[in-house]
């Protein structure tokens, strides 16, 4: 078994006291949060999956339980949820706030008990740009593509470039998701106005953000639906925004 779980558990712990940063209280948070909404709701329309509650998604690296409350609102049937999470008491912070019918395991995500071919959506957000070992992420892209069934597909939402100030984490470009993913047609959405510009900007004013958000070459994330196909073969559609 890889190490990187454990050495993520020491990247995660340096966080603490920053929780401040990623509060829906500030203005820059909450433009990116529903603007990755927004995108999340198009990639389904897109797809074709529009009959929620029949959807199975697991969620890897689901921490306190903030996205699994988003599908929830969204339609989602509870029952049909699972979030997986490294940390111990992120984990209970989901378990607290999550209806008990959605399921929470604990522990390293590509060695949890999900039975092969049994979901519709594998998520992720920001969990592959912490893991730094390579093998360790083909290892949980591997686990993450046999949950699947045909015609499902991962939702990946993970920003693309380094950021020099934060040695813990490392940017994921597209063509990285398709080498973790080759056998998956991408479709991937640029969006989130670069964090720290974003900051800068909501203290003048909130309305900063659209505006500056209209160019794509600020936006650092990427929205990707990796969909596994019933029949061989894969590629990249164009990248849009």
């Amino acid at each position: 078994m890889s190490t990187d779980p454990h050495s993520m558990a020491e990247r995660y712990a340096r966080r603490i006291g920053l929780e401040d940063r990623y509060s829906l209280l500030r203005p820059e948070v909450w433009h990116m949060v529903q603007e990755r909404q927004r995108a999340i709701i198009e990639c389904l329309v897109a797809q074709g999956l529009t009959d929620l509650p029949s959807l199975r998604v697991v969620e890897v690296g689901c921490g306190a339980g903030g996205n699994l409350l988003e599908l929830l609102r969204l339609g989602f049937a509870p029952e049909q949820l699972c979030g997986i999470e490294l940390l111990p008491e992120r984990a209970a912070q989901a378990r607290r706030c999550l209806p008990a019918a959605v399921q929470i395991l604990e522990g390293d995500a590509s060695l949890r008990p999900i039975e092969p071919g049994s979901c519709d959506i594998v998520l992720q957000s920001t969990v592959f740009s912490s893991l730094l070992d390579d093998h360790f992420q083909q290892q949980l892209a591997d686990a993450m593509w046999a949950w699947l069934k045909p015609g499902g597909g991962v939702l990946w939402y993970d920003f693309t470039v380094n950021n020099p100030r934060n040695r813990d984490v490392r940017g994921v470009p597209v063509r990285r998701v398709q080498q973790l993913f080759p056998q998956a047609r991408l479709q991937a959405t640029r969006l989130t106005l670069a964090p720290p510009l974003a900051r800068v900007a909501c203290a003048w004013h909130p309305g900063w953000y659209g505006v500056l958000n209209t160019l794509p070459f600020l936006r650092t994330h990427v929205l990707v639906w990796a969909g596994k196909p019933t029949t061989a073969g894969g590629d990249v559609a164009a990248l849009k925004g």
